[in-house]
């Protein structure tokens, strides 16, 4: 039995790595109490206890606003805490999964980004990932870093749950030129176990691109939203939406107009089509309605 350990079992993509973890795989997946990435003495203590064949890192900064002022955190914690696992990966002998992003790009691209396109953060955010990226390739050990983009899921913050929230006014204004594509952790998660599973895992040193279909923006996917949610009775209606620019909806952080990846390389690798997000996203509002009615809310 291969042992995993999955740093950043809380979040989104941890827990749906820990709810969907094949049978042959020991999982550890500690808190933060006891695996604090941005501390190598809590790494290698982690590292030494439970001796992991594969590590994923699925722990991260994604407070992309906050990230403005709180650079020096968001690096530790995306920066460093790579460069940290990455480390005990090698004395350990172990390859490490690591999750980045799309906004390592600037997005001024026309088309959909592949890995060899030259990165160009514009937040701090995306600036910690890439460093995060460099402290994994530079670590001389086997890896796989799989970018991915607009992450939603039934547990933590995201989208998806922020729309929810906002669906009792009567008017939610969203951005409509900004270009991506949503990616289900539940997803994600099933294509790192496939990815886990490859035996050349332990050798390679691969750098690739998840994504889902099709392209859409903000407002495209918040309309996806509201209307899913009120077919499945989780909304009373939808409320009217009004698409608007960038400019018209300032942030901390700028954001990329164009964060759409190119997973072919992926698919050819696992022999898999990129999944639909429509039908994922009627599953996470399932998921969501199941956990609020268990929990007795409205």
């Amino acid at each position: 039995m291969r042992r995993v350990l999955i740093a950043g079992g809380s979040g989104q993509i941890g827990s749906a790595l820990i709810s969907s973890a094949p049978s042959q795989y020991e999982i550890y997946a500690p808190d933060s109490d006891y695996l604090d990435i941005t501390s190598s003495e809590s790494v290698a203590s982690a590292f030494a206890e439970f001796r992991p064949d594969v590590v994923v890192n699925a722990a991260a900064f994604t407070a992309v606003d906050k990230a403005e002022t709180e650079r020096e955190l968001a690096f530790a914690v995306n920066a460093e805490g790579p460069g940290h696992l990455a480390r005990a990966c090698r004395l350990h002998r172990a390859p490490l999964i690591h999750l980045s992003t799309d906004y390592v790009f600037d997005g001024t691209k026309a088309s959909a980004y592949r890995e060899e396109d030259e990165p160009n953060p514009m937040n701090v955010y995306g600036e910690s990932k890439l460093r995060g990226e460099r402290q994994i390739v530079g670590a001389g050990i086997p890896y796989l870093i799989l970018r991915v983009s607009w992450v939603f899921s039934s547990v933590g913050t995201n989208f998806v749950k922020t729309m929810l929230r906002l669906a009792t006014r009567d008017l939610v204004r969203v951005v409509d030129d900004q270009f991506g594509t949503p990616c289900s952790a539940d997803d994600i998660a099933e294509a790192l176990w496939r990815c886990a599973a490859r035996p050349d895992i332990r050798e390679g040193e691969r750098l690739l691109h998840y994504s889902s279909q099709p392209t859409t923006t903000w407002f495209g996917f918040a309309n996806a939203i509201f209307e899913s949610a009120a077919s499945l009775g989780i909304v009373p209606s939808a409320p009217r939406l009004e698409p608007i620019s960038t400019d018209q909806y300032p942030t901390a952080a700028r954001r990329p107009s164009n964060s759409i990846l190119d997973s072919s390389r992926f698919q050819a690798l696992l022999g898999v089509p990129p999944p639909g997000w429509h039908a994922s996203l009627r599953r996470v509002l399932l998921a969501i309605a199941e956990a609020q009615a268990r929990h007795g809310v409205a």
